[in-house]
């Protein structure tokens, strides 16, 4: 029994839920999102709530109903609340410019790496080490900074690199070096 299937989604106030034949759509404040709903599950809209059903106790059912609940309840967040993930430029000389639909990284190359936002991504550009991405769509959002964390990951031995607000990274040791045994015999 999914525990989370089961939980009703409630809807607040300036967001509409609308379904029409396999097409979901929420829209809010800040926008519409769309989704082709599944097969194996049935959804309901109340007044305030929507309901996810499944439609057989088949194991991949059972699966695709708490993924279809959880999928709704990003949508009525995104369009109410929308998405945000924050990045940091951790290393010397490492800075972004830009915000709103580009992003300049200057983060150790040659060149500066430029980044354009998708329809519905904004960046925000603080201390020019803190960047901000957000936007409705949870699953865009975090592919959009996990697309600029994999410009620079950060490195194991310093900690340098572009990483999640709060992330901890694992460190390494160094080289140790033995003392006195370079010229020790000489």
């Amino acid at each position: 029994m999914s525990r989370i299937g089961n939980a009703p989604i409630l809807i607040p106030a300036g967001v509409t839920v609308e379904k029409t034949g396999d097409l979901l759509v929420v829209s809010g404040s800040r926008g519409e999102l769309k989704m082709i709903l599944d097969q194996r599950v049935s959804v309901e809209i109340k007044e305030v709530q929507v309901m996810i059903s499944r439609k057989n106790e088949e194991k991949a059912t059972k699966a695709m109903h708490g993924l279809t609940r959880a999928l709704i309840f990003n949508m009525v967040e995104g369009v109410s609340k929308g998405w945000t993930k924050n990045l940091e430029l951790i290393g010397v000389g490492f800075r972004a410019e830009g915000g709103g639909d580009k992003l300049n990284l200057n983060i150790g190359f040659s060149h500066p790496v430029v980044i354009n936002a998708q329809s519905g991504i904004t960046f925000e550009v603080r201390d020019n080490t803190k960047i901000t991405v957000s936007g409705i769509d949870k699953e865009l959002v975090g592919q959009i900074a996990a697309k600029i964390r994999d410009v620079k990951p950060p490195e194991p031995y310093k900690g340098k690199g572009i990483r999640y607000e709060g992330e901890y990274i694992r460190r390494k040791a160094g080289k140790a070096g033995k003392v006195g045994a370079a010229g020790a015999g000489k």
